[in-house]
Order: C-alpha cells, then sequence, then structure tokens
C-alpha cells in the first residue's frame, strides 16, 4: 500500500520519494540538511566569487602554516618531556656527554638525534613559525595600506592584531622550550622584564618562575600556555576571522575593470578557487620542508645547556622578537627613585611602554582613522596606496620604526663586522629611531604623489613609445600610445571617496563654529584637511579610440 506525501517529496514512511537518492552520501547529506540547514548554506558558499589577486592568497599562506604547526607540534609532544628536572646526558651527541642538564633539554637532543624523522619534523615546525608570521605580517601590512580595515571589517582587524600578538608570544614560548643556552638567555630577559614592573614585578617573578630564577617551574608552565592555551585560541580566531566574518562579508578587491563596491570580479570558491588553495597548501607544505631539509635552524646542541653564569656573545632572538631586543639594547639606562622605590624606566620603556602602544596602535587605528576622516561608508573597495598618501606615509613610517629597533637588537653584531665603535652604533639607532620614521612618512608620500601624477600621464597621454614624429610646420613630437580602458580602470573607476570634508567654517558675525570652540573640534579638523590634501580623485576617461586615432594622425610625418 502506497505511503502518503509528505512534504519536501519524500513518502510519509520515510523512503525517498523517487529514484537518484544519491545513496548513503546522499543520505548522509540530506540527515545533515534536515537538522541544520546546510544545503542553502553550501550552495551559497560554492557560489561566493573569490577576487582572483596574489595578495588575497597571503592570508591562506598563514592559515597553512597555523595546520603544519599544529601537525609537527603534535608528533614533538610525543616526545618532548616539559621538565627541568636535571639528569646526566648520554645520547648520542658525543659531546655532551656526561654533562648535567634538564630533561627538557635532553629530550630536545634526543628528538634531533635519536627519532626517526624527529630533527626534520623539528626544523619545519620551526621554519612553519617563521612563515606563520611573516605572512600573518605581511597580510596585516596589505590590509592596511588598502585600507581593508574600515567598516564593516572593524572586528576582523582587531582580531588580526590579536592573532599576531599571541603568536609573537607563543614564538617566544616555544622558542624557549628545548632550555638551551641562546633560549635561556631570553627567559632571562624575560625574567629581567617582569621584575621591572613597578610595585608588583618581584611577586610576578616568583609566581612564573615558581621561587628564584631560574626556578623549577618554568619549563612546564610555558609548555601549557604553549601547547594548549595559545592554540586554543588561535583554533577559534582563525576560523572567526578566515571563513565566519569574511564568507558573511563580501570579499574586499582592488579597483580595476569590473570591480566595484557591490560586485566582485573573481571566481567561484569551488572549482576554482578550491583548486588554487589546495595548490597552495601543497605549495607552502613543500617550501617549508624543503626549508627544513636543507637550512638548518636553531641547533641547539651548538648552545649546550643553560647555565645562568654562563653568557654567549652575539645571541639573538628570531626576527620577531629582534625589535624588542633591539628596544632594550638602546634605551639609556634611566631611572626614577621616590618614597624609597625605583623604577627602572631602561626595562619598563622598552619592554611594555613601546610594545603597548604599538599594537594599542595597531587595534584603535581603523576608530581613529573613521574619526579623522569623518568615513562612515561600508568598503568593499580597496584603495591603492598611492591614493591615499597620508595613510601610506603613516605606514611607512612604522615599517621603519620597527625595521631600526630590529636591526639594533644586532647593534653588536654589527659593530663587529663593521669595526666600528658599539657606543657608536647604538647612539646612531637611538637617533634613528625618532628621526627615521618621520623621514619615511615623507619619503613615502613625495613617491606616491609622483605616482598619481604618473597615472594621470597615462590616462591623459599614454605611454611613451620613444618615436619622434616632426609636423608639418616643423615641430618635433613623442608618438604615445594610449592605453585600452582595460588598464587604466583602476585609476578612472569612481570608487567611495576615503575622506570627507570636515573642514570649520569661517565664524559667522564673529561667532565661532561649535566644532571648532573646544581643542577637540579644532585637531580633528586639521587632521582631516591634512589627510585629504593630496587624495587621488578619477580623472575623466580619455577620449574615444577613434579620436585618438585621428589626433595621432595630425602629427604624423610630411
Amino acid at each position: 500500500m502506497a505511503g502518503n506525501r509528505a512534504p519536501g517529496g519524500r513518502a510519509a514512511d520515510g523512503r525517498a520519494g523517487g529514484r537518484g537518492s544519491g545513496g548513503a552520501v546522499g543520505s548522509v547529506s540530506r540527515a545533515l540538511d534536515e537538522r541544520f540547514g546546510t544545503a542553502g548554506f553550501a550552495r551559497k558558499a560554492l557560489r561566493k566569487a573569490f577576487p582572483d589577486q596574489w595578495s588575497f592568497l597571503v592570508g591562506e599562506i598563514a592559515m597553512y602554516s597555523f595546520v603544519i604547526i599544529l601537525l609537527t607540534g603534535v608528533y614533538l609532544t610525543l616526545f618532548f618531556k616539559p621538565s627541568m628536572h636535571e639528569v646526566i646526558y648520554n645520547g648520542s651527541y658525543t659531546k655532551l656527554r656526561g654533562v648535567k642538564m634538564s630533561e627538557a633539554y635532553a629530550s630536545s637532543l634526543k628528538i634531533s638525534f635519536d627519532v626517526r624523522g624527529g630533527l626534520l619534523v623539528r626544523q619545519i615546525h620551526h621554519w612553519a613559525t617563521l612563515i606563520f608570521m611573516g605572512s600573518i605580517l605581511v597580510h596585516l601590512l596589505r590590509n592596511f595600506f588598502s585600507g581593508a580595515f574600515r567598516k564593516p571589517r572593524e572586528l576582523n582587524w582587531i582580531i588580526g592584531v590579536t592573532m599576531l600578538v599571541l603568536v609573537m608570544v607563543n614564538g617566544l614560548f616555544g622558542y624557549s622550550l628545548p632550555d638551551d643556552l641562546l633560549s635561556g638567555t631570553g627567559i632571562r630577559i624575560l625574567e629581567g622584564v617582569i621584575a621591572g614592573i613597578p610595585l608588583v614585578g618581584s611577586y610576578l617573578v616568583m609566581f612564573v618562575f615558581g621561587g628564584e630564577f631560574p626556578g623549577s617551574d618554568i619549563i612546564p608552565r610555558l609548555y601549557v600556555v604553549h601547547v594548549l592555551l595559545i592554540p586554543g585560541l588561535l583554533a577559534a580566531l582563525i576560523p572567526l576571522h578566515a571563513v565566519v566574518l569574511t564568507w558573511r562579508q563580501t570579499h574586499t578587491q582592488f579597483p580595476g575593470k569590473g570591480s566595484t563596491n557591490t560586485t566582485v570580479r573573481g571566481y567561484p570558491f569551488f572549482p576554482v578557487f578550491m583548486a588554487k588553495t589546495s595548490a597552495l597548501f601543497l605549495w607552502v607544505l613543500g617550501v617549508t620542508t624543503l626549508l627544513a631539509a636543507f637550512v638548518q635552524i636553531n641547533p641547539i646542541w651548538l648552545f649546550g645547556p643553560y647555565d645562568p653564569g654562563a653568557i654567549s656573545a652575539g645571541s639573538q632572538p628570531d626576527w620577531y622578537m629582534g625589535w624588542l631586543e633591539g628596544s632594550l639594547r638602546i634605551m639609556p639606562a634611566w631611572e626614577i627613585t621616590a618614597w624609597g622605590h625605583t623604577v627602572s624606566m631602561s626595562v619598563l620603556v622598552p619592554a611594555l611602554v613601546v610594545p603597548g602602544v604599538l599594537f594599542t596602535g595597531l587595534a584603535v587605528y581603523p576608530f581613529v582613522e573613521r574619526w579623522v576622516t569623518g568615513d562612515h561608508q561600508i568598503h568593499h573597495l580597496l584603495d591603492r596606496p598611492r591614493d591615499v598618501p597620508a595613510r601610506t606615509g603613516i605606514g611607512v613610517g612604522g615599517i621603519v620604526f620597527y625595521g631600526l629597533l630590529w636591526l639594533a637588537g644586532g647593534n653588536d653584531v654589527l659593530a663587529n663586522k663593521f669595526d666600528v665603535s658599539l657606543y657608536a652604533t647604538t647612539w646612531f639607532f637611538r637617533v634613528a629611531v625618532i628621526l627615521g620614521p618621520v623621514l619615511g612618512y615623507i619619503v613615502a608620500y613625495r613617491i606616491c604623489l609622483g605616482l598619481q601624477r604618473r597615472d594621470l600621464g597615462l590616462v591623459e597621454h599614454g605611454l611613451e613609445t620613444g618615436i619622434i614624429r616632426q609636423s608639418p610646420d616643423g615641430r618635433f613630437s613623442e608618438v604615445e600610445r594610449h592605453l585600452p580602458e582595460e588598464r587604466i580602470a583602476a585609476i578612472t573607476d569612481p570608487r567611495p571617496a576615503p575622506a570627507v570634508d570636515l573642514t570649520l567654517p569661517p565664524p559667522v558675525d564673529g561667532v565661532d563654529d561649535p566644532r571648532g570652540r573646544h581643542l577637540k573640534g579644532r585637531v580633528r579638523a586639521a587632521l582631516n584637511r591634512r589627510f585629504r590634501a593630496d587624495l587621488a580623485t578619477a580623472p575623466e576617461r580619455p577620449e574615444p579610440s577613434e579620436q585618438r586615432e585621428l589626433a595621432e594622425s595630425e602629427h604624423g610625418p610630411r
């Protein structure tokens, strides 16, 4: 007896109401759709357009590096012993046999020399961390210079800055786990930074290290944070940053032919972008493996176990922590003594104030720029860096500041290699870290203006061909090849303005505008005027090709 039809084309007894149900796969997909409504989301997701621009994939490199870090980290945890209990080494590395060391260092040596594939996995893990950090930084700079942090992506920007901080801290903790002499020097610096915190520093040192430095608990505690706490936070933030918010929002893209603030020019997620991103994952894995196989990194067996009384010359941290090392090295030995207490500014300022100002400034910049520009529009179309010189100059100034501090972290190596005084290099960086960002801003600003003028020349006149023609009246002119509209669309296509005019009107009958009666309003108007001073404007499109050809024919040879 036939069952009654239920809504959705299925029989009332639960059997499919037609053929071609897809077997087990079809049953699973129907079950998921009935419970979670996945069919609609899947159809929309597979059709979602992704921009075809190389810089869009930098974030993908970071995500895939994180996957590699997790996989190799799981393998390493099977053999690593996060203990500071001292043992006598009797492993394969003969130069350290009979040396007293912590179990953490001994297990790291075992991974490097006795575990099959251990050294390769260790180096893959380390290189993947560096690539992860580098790709996050490049992705952050791309979003800054192009204005991708603007409405509606402010939350995504804050998440990105948070992940940058977490990865830097986790890289420092992971680097310290082997308990070798180099990483132990870094922990010693960390102890000094914590101790330099006013009022609570000494208590925090006792709490973190479990007693007087080096204590017996720092390695196990760093291990827990490194393998559980921060990776858990990253595992929650990365999908939110890369999947949930970006899939909910329209993808950003650079201006060009067919790209507008309401449409995306690109390819669907399936099959085009899925194939590209899968190939990119294999590339990231392959490059990381090749680096690990042929480029040695962090050879802990050459450094020996950590000894608080041993000091090694030329100690350098990984590049992402080098700027903090540099800020500590060039800071003058200033102290403030009051009411029987001494505050060491030589530690407090470079290790806490400078990072706090830098990362807080990064996090709040979208809101500061919105306040300065008065721009509350939704932006899906990116800015070319040359079109917003003020923002580009600020970004370059920040890069110069970071780069100089990073170089200052190797002032002893520079002094030795170039045979100059260590004090001379220190004073050079003290001056350069103040003047360098200002000079970087000015140079970047002028370069942006030059590129804008070049764009206008390309639109109005075209490319120079090097061919000289003489007109009937004896004048010489160069033949210029006008570019097609597809090539100049990024210059001529309209786009949302990055700023609105907040100029204060002049006083009326001696009465100032209400916005200018307070310092805050006058400062905002001045910053707005500076930001808008040299913003690029879309020029008019050139005349049709027929008219251009006619104009060029008038300058032909006699």
